[in-house]
């Protein structure tokens, strides 16, 4: 009965220490693509066409096109930038 329950509980800690490994061998996410404090990102090309990264710490066009230029790479907006247009306000309609 004794033998049992040794192997039992050396089953159990070998299953927890397994799933342990597992879960700590899965890596981290990746960080979100694009900063939200700036408007314009360069899209540079690594070695193919899917294969590719965003810079973005542009401030306007012009300056990623700078940086861009001779290089396998091209500016695009960023959808994700924080300090974008602000929403209009609805006109209030007063009714008497």
């Amino acid at each position: 009965m004794k033998r049992q329950r040794r192997r039992g509980r050396a089953t159990s800690l070998a299953l927890a220490a397994l799933a342990i490994a597992t879960v700590s061998l899965a890596g981290s996410a990746e960080a979100q693509t694009y900063d939200p404090n700036y408007p314009v990102c360069l899209q540079v090309y690594q070695g193919g066409m899917a294969d590719y990264y965003f810079e973005c710490a542009y401030t306007s066009i012009p300056q990623c096109q700078a940086s861009a230029s001779g290089r396998a790479a091209q500016c695009v907006v960023n959808p994700y930038y924080g300090k974008g247009k602000v929403a209009p306000r609805k006109k209030r309609v007063q009714t008497y």
